[in-house]
């Protein structure tokens, strides 16, 4: 039996070296914990894999891969409010709760009073913010990541940089 790897598993393999620190900060600022942005990380990389052969190249690669990483992450935090029997928001709270015992964070109480702001959004603001401001990516490639248009993004942007502004500025 051969060991030798095939074109496409070759392509996975720089893809996962490419880009799993990149996808791994991405959905751990949606999913807040180190536990489990490795397992939507890891779930992220097989739908990729799965994927990859029907990859047309009509969007640029990074973007199809926030996009699956993006979608997973959302799925993984809707399936884990429904397993603990609470909302959305009760979800983003006990998440922002549990970071101040994360051994893998290290930030002070303004990084978590920041992660609150964050949390605190709407859904669509915050993937938007999230994007803008940790990934610097222009609204033309958040808008195909989201499926939005660019306008409908820069107004998200605007009202969830006003919200975390007044948030954070709270005494």
């Amino acid at each position: 039996m051969s060991s030798r790897k095939t074109p496409l598993q070759e392509q996975f393999d720089g893809l996962v070296s490419d880009y799993k620190e990149r996808l791994y900060w991405h959905i751990r600022r949606m999913v807040i914990s180190h536990d489990d942005a490795d397992d939507v990380l890891q779930n992220t990389f097989i739908k990729v894999f799965k994927n990859l052969e029907n990859f047309k190249g009509e969007s640029k690669l990074y973007t199809w891969l926030y996009r699956i990483a993006t979608n997973e992450s959302l799925t993984f935090l809707k399936k884990k409010a429904r397993r603990l029997r609470i909302n959305d928001e009760q979800l983003q709270q006990q998440l922002t709760d549990n970071l101040r015992s994360d051994p893998y964070f290290d930030g002070d109480a303004l990084q978590i009073k920041l992660q609150n702001a964050i949390n605190s959004l709407p859904q669509r603001q915050k993937q938007v913010f999230l994007l803008k401001y940790y990934e610097e990516m222009p609204y033309s490639e958040i808008s195909t990541i989201l499926e939005t248009s660019e306008g409908s993004l820069k107004a998200s942007y605007h009202h969830a940089v006003k919200k975390i502004t007044k948030y954070v500025t709270q005494d």
